[in-house]
């Protein structure tokens, strides 16, 4: 019974954490680029009540063993990769990537961080930055004049300046891709940073053949987050973690069961007999019955109260 308040204890933590995630898949259903994540458990060890395979014989063994579980954990965070629906904004700095390759990012220390935000806007030098002030990498200047912006599906830059019919090509974007995307960590701002587990960016020129996609202009790709998979999924945390505590509720009333019965002592009668009622009234004080004369006897049982069909008190 205790092992199953620790194990039904494990899976209420586990699906707390579990509506923790989903709770931020929900708040970021609108965040440009997001990907959701979905949390994966693995089960705790085994207590071998009966060895699997020992010998039951000298000629036999047991096929299958007795080994009961200690419950759950959460064991990691699986980052969705679907690509997210795209939002025609018609603003020219709007960039959004059509396959798996990401943006990247300057950030002030002088590290290179990734994202799938394509919301860029323009600085006080003309640079191109994020919502953040963080510049795009490898920089790119627009001048302060240009009249019109256009971004090639392979990352080319132009601009047209006042007095000028041809556009001319001012910068371009370097595209990133990772063998293991989960593996990034997220740094917030809707930015990414490469560990030992995504392994190490493979840079690229966008539409070429490392497969990094290409570049729509004037668009935005949204949250990957489908809002009613979530709440399905809410509800099935709910109902587990409702599971888990009715589990705790009843291994604790066992134990309140096997505690009253080891308080009783088989030896004391549960009713009196009509000659023990007659000595207990011998014993008390002139004028005690009932309680009182429990109290007076000094016994967590007394005779006479226990006996409903003596009128002698």
């Amino acid at each position: 019974m205790f092992r199953a308040l620790y194990t039904a204890a494990s899976g209420m933590t586990a699906q707390q954490l579990n509506l923790d995630n989903i709770a931020n898949n929900l708040a970021n259903s609108g965040t440009t680029g997001f990907r959701a994540q979905r949390l994966q458990f693995e089960d705790l060890l085994y207590q071998n009540l009966v060895t699997p395979g020992s010998a039951a014989t000298q000629q036999t063994t047991i096929p299958e063993g007795l080994q009961v579980g200690l419950g759950t954990r959460t064991a990691s965070a699986e980052s969705l990769q679907q690509q997210g629906d795209f939002d025609n904004t018609g603003n020219s700095l709007d960039m959004a990537i059509q396959g798996q390759g990401f943006f990247q990012i300057r950030l002030p220390s002088g590290d290179v961080a990734y994202t799938r935000d394509g919301a860029f806007h323009l600085d006080q030098n003309g640079n191109i930055v994020t919502a953040d002030g963080n510049p795009l990498d490898p920089a790119v200047t627009i001048p302060t004049n240009a009249t019109s912006i256009s971004i090639g599906s392979d990352g080319t830059i132009s601009v047209t300046l006042p007095g000028q019919t041809q556009a001319q090509q001012v910068g371009s974007i370097q595209l990133a891709l990772f063998p293991n995307p989960g593996g990034l960590s997220n740094l917030g701002g809707n930015l990414l940073y490469p560990t030992t587990a995504s392994g190490d960016a493979i840079l690229g020129t966008p539409g070429g053949t490392e497969g990094l996609g290409t570049i729509q202009q004037g668009m935005l790709e949204e949250s990957n987050v489908n809002v009613v998979e979530e709440f399905v999924q809410m509800i099935v945390a709910q109902r587990s973690y409702e599971a888990n505590s009715r589990v705790i509720q009843a291994a604790d009333q066992m134990i309140t069961t096997a505690q009253s019965n080891r308080s009783l002592r088989p030896s004391e009668p549960l009713h009196a007999t009509a000659q023990q009622i007659r000595r207990s009234h011998a014993a008390l004080p002139a004028g005690l019955r009932g309680r009182q004369a429990t109290r007076a006897l000094g016994r967590r049982t007394c005779p006479i109260d226990a006996c409903l069909s003596c009128h002698i008190h």
